[in-house]
């Protein structure tokens, strides 16, 4: 018995000597695709959510916004915890309230008590951020590229499957049975990570009071270029993949094709293969390739919005222009992370979370525009939006690409210049 219990005190030698497996990666990745699909179970499911609480067409809209308004306070609110506390005590914490949240939700006899639950659903799905932040702390610098993009592959399956999940369920056993699922499999996710993961990844938590974290993590913006940069880049590329996802089902939905909301949501399944392949971008980065990767997958992500242009006359191309532009995305997007973290390893959760608000924004902006303009100019002005933003992410690329030279890290660390890069940093 005493043997058991010591075991289970924080030890920070305990924890410097814990491996990162093949198997914990997974368990991350996993964990992040389960809550992150929370903020997104619900599109699928808003007229038969508003038929039973008879909610009017406005309120049901609300359901979505006021998910997404409560992901991105999460995201600056939250997130940046991770830097200051018990990482694992904070993991499972969040775990528990967001079992709470989707109880809430799954159990909401009227519509008030259904949108304060998706609120706090979406503050809470944060999770995967914090989750993130913490697989890359525990990741040895030369692997973190791979450990970040196996992760951040766990992150895109939940979003391109939530819909596909949420529908299959919600035909089986009605719109509530999603969330008792989702809550029922949060509540063991919570379980297993708080008896494998350990307390804290490489670097000690940072002595900082909230506000001073809060105003750190601004602070940390407006001092690195690199940063910047890629929140720019982020932001771009997720306009992109969110014009795309906000606004596919409307033409799939009409002639020729008229599919079924099912066979919408499958779509999904063709967008993971594209997804999956995103820990390759891991892998270049590890070997310094993080500028090529950037600007190869940009090109791509240009390129796809060409068969999707014929998208009315060939499933097919439907299907390529998916899965490039999911790879492409998913490509700049853990290539951002990867580097952005490599800046102040001790700051990892406030600059993943700063980078992931700019994703929000850019996923925002594209969701309203796509489908605003579907409806004045149809698909081919939908396919020149989502082209334009690939564009300038390219033309941003290049512009900086040629400026910096050589290295991307060209601006100064906490001390000054610096000339030292983490191992598999330097880019070519």
């Amino acid at each position: 018995m005493t043997s058991d219990c010591v075991a289970r005190i924080p030890n920070r030698e305990e924890d410097s000597a814990f491996v990162l497996s093949r198997g914990v990666v997974l368990l991350f990745a996993v964990a992040c695709g389960a809550a992150v699909a929370n903020v997104y179970f619900s599109q699928p499911l808003l007229v038969t959510m508003g038929q039973d609480l008879a909610m009017s067409p406005a309120l049901v809209g609300s359901v979505v916004t006021l998910t997404q308004v409560g992901y991105g306070i999460g995201l600056f609110f939250l997130v940046p915890l991770g830097d200051v506390t018990d990482r694992r005590r904070l993991v499972v914490t969040q775990l528990l309230l967001l079992v709470a949240a989707l109880t809430v939700v799954a159990a909401a006899p009227t519509a008030a008590v259904l949108l304060v639950g998706m609120a706090a659903t979406g503050l809470l799905a944060v999770v995967t951020q914090t989750l993130v932040a913490f697989a890359a702390s525990l990741a040895p610098p030369a692997g973190r590229g791979r450990v970040v993009g196996l992760v951040t592959s766990g992150v895109v399956v939940g979003i391109l499957l939530a819909r596909t999940v949420s529908g299959v369920l919600a035909d089986l056993a009605g719109w509530r049975s999603v969330y008792v699922a989702s809550a029922s499999l949060t509540a063991l996710l919570a379980l297993v990570l708080s008896r494998v993961l350990p307390h804290h990844g490489a670097t000690p938590p940072t002595a900082l009071r909230y506000g001073q974290l809060l105003r750190s993590t601004v602070t940390l913006f407006a001092r690195e270029r690199l940063l910047r940069l890629r929140a720019l880049f982020g932001l771009l590329v997720f306009a992109s993949f969110s014009t795309l996802w906000s606004s596919v089902a409307l033409p799939l939905s009409e002639a020729p094709y008229s599919m079924s909301h099912s066979e919408i949501g499958a779509l999904g399944l063709i967008g993971v293969a594209g997804a999956l392949a995103a820990g390759v971008a891991g892998r270049l980065n590890d070997r310094g390739l993080s500028r090529r990767t950037t600007g190869v997958a940009l090109a791509l992500l240009a390129a796809s919005w060409l068969p999707l242009a014929c998208a009315r006359s060939s499933l097919w191309a439907l299907f390529l222009g998916v899965i490039l532009l999911d790879l492409a995305v998913q490509a700049v997007h853990v290539t951002n992370q990867t580097l952005i973290y490599a800046l102040h390893p001790e700051a990892g959760s406030r600059l993943i979370g700063g980078y992931m608000v700019f994703y929000s924004v850019g996923s925002a902006t594209g969701a309203i525009a796509a489908t605003s303009l579907y409806t004045a100019a149809g698909w081919g002005a939908v396919c020149a939006l989502g082209a334009a933003f690939s564009v300038v992410g390219l033309a941003l690329w290049a512009v900086t690409a040629f400026r910096t030279g050589p290295s991307d890290r060209t601006d100064t660390g906490p001390s000054g210049p610096t000339a030292t890069r983490p191992s598999g940093l330097t880019e070519r």
